[in-house]
C-alpha cells in the first residue's frame, strides 16, 4: 500500500450500508463503519461470456452473502468495512476481462473514501479469477479465491508479495481443482505466500459442506489480516506446498 492517505468517509458518491449503488459505481456497501481499520470485497460468479447486466438478486451474487456474515464472524474486532464488487455485465467476455476492470474501478473508489486500509478479496468462480488478478492493486493484501477459474496460463506476477488462500472442492465439474494446484505453486516459485485447501465431497456451487466453506474463508481472512492469529488450518495451508484437505 504505496503513497496512500486516510480519507474521511461521506462524500457525496460514497453509498450508506444497504442503499442502492450510485448510477455507475462499480462498488456496492454492505457494512461501513465511520473509521475502518481493514476491507473486504466480494467478488461472485459468471459466466466466460455474456454483455447482459448483472442484478444483486442473481443466485451468482446471492450464494456470496453468508461469507459476509462468515468474515463479521471471524474477525469481530476489527472495524471492518464489507463492500461487493457491482459488474456492469455477466461475462468475462475474453481480451475486455469486464469483472477485473469493474473490480479495479471498485477498489478506487474504495481507496478514495476509506484510504490506505488492507484490503482483502473473496472471488467466487469467474469472480475468483478476477480478485487473483487484481491482487496487482497496491492496496490488496490477500485474495480468498473460491473455486476459481483459472485458465492455462493464468499470470502469478501480481501475486508476489500477496498473501493467496484457495479453496476448491475436489468434486467440482466446473472449474478444476488441480488448476487451482497449479496455480498456487506457481505463485509460491514467484514469491507469493499461497496455499490450497481441498474440501472433501464440495461442489463447484458451495452447497455441500456449505459451513466448511464459510468458516475457512473466514478464517482465512482473519489470518490474512493478522499473521499472528491465523488458525493451524489456514498457516499449514500456507506453510506447505503440498495442498491441505478438509
Amino acid at each position: 500500500m504505496r503513497g496512500r492517505r486516510r480519507l474521511p468517509m461521506g462524500t457525496a458518491a460514497f453509498q450508506a450500508p444497504g442503499r442502492p449503488s450510485p448510477e455507475g459505481s462499480a462498488l456496492c456497501v454492505l457494512a461501513g463503519p465511520a473509521d475502518p481499520d481493514a476491507a473486504v470485497l466480494l467478488l461472485h460468479g459468471g459466466r466466460e461470456y455474456g454483455r447482459r447486466p448483472t442484478r444483486p438478486w442473481q443466485l451468482a451474487a446471492v450464494r456470496m452473502r453468508p461469507f459476509q456474515r462468515a468474515v463479521g464472524r471471524a474477525v469481530p474486532d476489527r472495524r471492518l468495512f464489507v463492500g461487493t464488487v457491482r459488474y456492469r455485465h455477466r461475462g468475462w467476455n475474453g481480451t475486455l476481462a469486464d469483472p477485473l476492470r469493474d473490480t479495479e474501478r471498485a477498489l478506487a473508489e474504495l481507496v478514495r473514501h476509506v484510504g490506505d486500509v488492507p484490503v482483502v478479496l473473496i472471488g467466487h468462480s469467474m469472480g475468483g479469477r478476477a480478485a487473483l488478478r487484481a491482487a496487482a492493486d497496491p492496496c490488496v493484501t490477500g485474495v480468498v479465491a473460491l473455486a476459481p477459474w483459472c485458465p492455462p496460463g493464468e499470470p502469478v506476477a501480481q501475486l508476489r508479495g500477496s498473501t493467496v488462500v484457495i479453496l476448491h472442492g475436489d468434486r467440482d465439474r466446473l472449474t478444476d481443482p488441480h488448476a487451482s494446484v497449479d496455480l498456487v505453486r506457481r505463485a509460491r516459485e514467484d514469491g507469493a505466500r499461497a496455499g490450497t485447501l481441498l474440501i472433501t465431497g464440495g461442489d463447484h456451487a458451495m452447497l455441500r459442506r456449505g459451513g466448511v466453506w464459510h468458516r475457512t474463508a473466514g478464517d482465512a481472512v482473519a489470518g490474512i489480516l493478522a499473521p499472528a492469529t491465523a488458525s493451524g488450518l489456514i498457516t499449514d495451508a500456507l506453510d506447505s506446498a503440498v495442498p491441505g484437505r478438509i
